[in-house]
């Protein structure tokens, strides 16, 4: 079962990689237009810069920073304190390191509930973003996957399941 999380999660990261080249060329194009617009603006022209681009990227980067995590956790790349650590007994450091990964899973889970009722609140409140005029709601589905596939991965590690590390 955790080899297929594994998978999904592997996914779901590359899915996020993905969007982040996105949001890069999305970005390349707008400062292109933007210094394109500058060279060309003393011959009497006009070159204009994408319009709600500032509302996309906003978006998007929540999306892309947050399919990160589970990958993240599933190789074990969060931030260690492993100076302080290191000294410390093998089974305390163990130890350490379940209580920890048991954290971990309560507090993506909680991220994932609190999300989800701001993701309610937002919908209910018919928020919309200033230029684009997209609904924001929708936004904040893949973040509430992504911390419960977090929680998932942390649950897994804590009940011994493998990952790289």
């Amino acid at each position: 079962m955790f080899s297929l999380l594994q998978r999904v999660v592997t996914l779901w990261a590359l899915l996020g990689g993905l969007l982040a080249i996105v949001i890069v060329l999305v970005t390349a194009v707008n400062v292109g237009a933007f210094t394109l617009d500058s060279i060309v603006k003393p011959f009497g022209l006009y070159v204009s810069a994408l319009p709600g681009y500032e509302d996309f990227v906003r978006l998007a980067i929540s999306v892309a920073a947050l399919s990160f995590f589970p990958y993240t956790q599933l190789k074990k790349g969060h931030v260690a304190v492993d100076l302080f650590v290191q000294t410390f007994p093998r089974w305390l450091q163990s130890f350490l390191d379940h209580l920890w990964q048991a954290f971990t899973v309560v507090v993506a889970f909680a991220l994932a509930y609190y999300m989800w009722q701001g993701m309610i609140e937002t919908k209910g409140d018919n928020t919309m973003t200033a230029v684009l005029g997209w609904q924001e709601w929708p936004w904040y589905f893949p973040g509430v996957i992504s911390m419960i596939l977090w929680g998932l991965v942390a649950l897994g590690q804590v009940l011994g399941g493998k990952s790289h590390g």
